[in-house]
């Protein structure tokens, strides 16, 4: 059996092709043209790059809000497309069955089953432009969850209502210290990160009840860097009808959602 994975972002999309361990044989990144017959052209290009002669399944991973039984994405997080028959699309292009799912999800899929020890519920968070979560049950995705948007909460900041990840993203990290995630290297600059991140949490916590939860992302990259202010904001607020959960990194914060794509399709 050989697999397709197609991760679809707002800047980059990339192809990758599994074999039936799920291990990578090939994969290439292009960039995603915000015409989407454009796209559709880029893509078919890049799949032919691949030098595959054919797929048995196809999971595509995208950012947006999906009608699952039409596939068709209603709407995308940083892309113009909407009301795009994505899954018809592909699939005539790769000539065989594909199924979509949102990113985050599929990124939480894979960290889930990646755990050592079985846990009923995990919560996978994203924070880079933006913030998405992925819920996990049994190492299922929640379809109840799976288009929840939680970057999008209002959350009492700075005197005032603010989206969640308006201050607490990988796009607002920029915005506010003038560098990335990964070139922040001062401690009171992660305290403070540590603090617009934990407000979401804790909303979180109190509605899901996680046993995990898993931060990926390129801000989950750098979690080591905030792990400690992290842990000690949200247990300050401690409360004990809520369950504190376990706190870790993505294994592959910057590849789980390719690797979510093979998950998705290989017992399917």
């Amino acid at each position: 059996m050989v697999y397709l994975g197609i991760d679809i972002g707002g800047t980059k999309t990339l192809l990758a092709v599994f074999d039936n361990n799920g291990t990578i044989l090939n994969k290439v990144k292009f960039l995603t043209d915000l015409n989407y017959s454009q796209f559709l052209t880029d893509l078919k290009n890049n799949i032919s790059s691949l030098n595959q002669n054919s797929f048995d399944k196809c999971g595509v991973a995208v950012p947006g809000l999906i009608d699952r039984k039409s596939g068709i994405v209603l709407a995308f997080g940083n892309l113009p497309w909407k009301n795009v028959p994505i899954r018809k699309d592909i699939e005539n292009i790769v000539g065989c069955s594909t199924k979509i799912e949102h990113d985050a999800c599929l990124g939480g899929l894979y960290e889930a089953r990646q755990l050592e020890a079985t846990a009923n519920k995990v919560l996978y968070l994203t924070i880079s432009t933006g913030i998405g979560t992925g819920l996990i049950i049994d190492n299922n995705i929640d379809v109840n969850y799976a288009n929840s948007e939680p970057g999008q909460m209002e959350i009492y900041h700075n005197g005032k209502l603010e989206k969640w990840e308006s201050f607490a993203s990988g796009k607002a990290i920029v915005k506010k210290f003038g560098k990335q995630a990964k070139d922040i290297d001062d401690d009171n600059s992660w305290s403070e990160i540590s603090n617009n991140i934990a407000l979401g949490c804790l909303e979180l916590m109190a509605i899901v009840q996680p046993d995990v939860i898993v931060f990926g992302g390129s801000v989950g990259n750098y979690f080591e860097r905030y792990e400690n202010h992290l842990k000690n904001k949200l247990k300050s607020h401690y409360n004990p009808l809520i369950k504190f959960p376990l706190l870790k990194k993505a294994t592959r914060a910057d590849e789980c959602v390719i690797y979510g794509c093979y998950e998705l399709i290989k017992n399917d």
